[in-house]
């Protein structure tokens, strides 16, 4: 039987790394597969500034930073999305001199357009993209404040995490993430412990169709505009669940099923930083540099109290930091795949 049907991730999900030059440049992804990005994701390296979002559905120079600000239009940051490839302007947060940057980048690729009075689908109208192959989608809605509203995400499978800012004012960026359920959040923009209230979700799980939200200015107030980013679980190249830290350097080994190329975790019970780790920036083990996600600070390089090794089927923790790896303290975590753990012919992948 088949392990996976997706055996090139990077067609879906790919790391980029280039060097700013302070003009203008076009950035290629390396890739065995070529990806047209609907989601770009970045960060400066080696220095204190701004992540920045961009995707393809709000267009390229709608610009959402790491904190709670409102959506900006920056007209010289990432200015088109090719084939496999990106353009960019002079913005220092993007494409400052000496300054090296990473990218993570997601396919949607299909575009949809929800009128909820027609389809009976949802109780809010809804837009975006989706690929269904991959578990991506990316749905646009305009908030009518009631709690219990529907949004289709345009997805054919459940979301196993969502991710969601509020486009017009300063609200926390707000995560649902299966391992925590549907009476609890995360705040990707801080590092605050999960919260509890029906605010959020409304005490509801997400269908294979819909997402169910309350009245949180996060996801519903009246008249606002939103963004989502839906995951759905595939196996063999994606991978959402939980953990329990040992404390311990020989720590805690996490199953997903492929070798990763991308994970970030967090602790769900305690104050913490969200930290993404990946094999490009990282190109052997033991991987010990990352990026908060939810702080404009530098990378931090060679920790070996956060370390982890990626391993053919999953990874591991090396490290005994709180934030990574406490004993006892409960994590989330969202994962993505370099290679398949076995591939659809049945052929093991390779270690690191």
């Amino acid at each position: 039987m088949a392990y996976t049907t997706i055996d090139d991730p990077s067609a879906f999900f790919q790391c980029t790394l280039y060097a700013g030059n302070n003009g203008t440049q076009t950035i290629t992804h390396g890739g065995n597969s070529d990806l047209q990005a609907d989601l770009i994701w970045g960060k400066a390296r080696n220095d204190t500034a701004a992540h920045f979002r961009i995707d393809s559905v709000r267009g390229v120079s709608k610009r959402f930073k790491q904190n709670a600000d409102a959506e900006s239009t920056v007209s010289t940051g990432i200015t088109a999305i090719g084939s496999d490839s990106f353009a960019l302007g002079n913005d220092g947060d993007f494409n400052d001199n000496s300054v090296n940057y990473a990218t993570w980048n997601w396919k949607a690729g299909t575009s949809f357009t929800n009128d909820a009075s027609s389809t009976g689908i949802g109780s809010i109208d809804s837009a975006g993209s989706f690929n269904n192959d991959a578990g991506f989608s990316i749905a646009t809605w305009t908030g009518n404040g009631t709690a219990g509203a529907t949004i289709k995400h345009g997805l054919n499978s459940v979301p196993s995490m969502m991710i969601i800012k509020n486009r017009e004012a300063a609200e926390d960026w707000i995560v649902f993430h299966q391992s925590l359920g549907n009476g609890k959040f995360a705040y990707l923009s801080t590092t605050a412990a999960a919260g509890t209230d029906d605010g959020a979700w409304n005490d509801t799980s997400p269908t294979s169709s819909v997402f169910t939200i309350g009245d949180y200015g996060n996801v519903n107030t009246n008249n606002q505009d939103y963004i989502c980013y839906a995951f759905s679980e595939k196996k063999g190249y994606s991978k959402f669940g939980s953990y329990t830290g040992n404390g311990n350097a020989d720590g805690t080994f996490i199953y997903t099923g492929f070798k990763p190329a991308w994970v970030m975790t967090k602790s769900s019970a305690t104050t913490s930083n969200w930290e993404i780790k990946d094999s490009t920036r990282s190109t052997f083990n033991t991987v010990d540099d990352y990026i908060k996600a939810n702080a404009g600070a530098a990378e931090d390089t060679g920790v070996s109290s956060h370390a982890m090794d990626f391993l053919s089927n999953g990874f591991k923790h090396k490290g005994n930091n709180d934030e990574v790896n406490g004993s006892g303290e409960a994590y989330i975590y969202m994962a993505f795949a370099e290679n398949p753990f076995v591939t659809s012919t049945g052929v093991p992948a390779t270690a690191r």
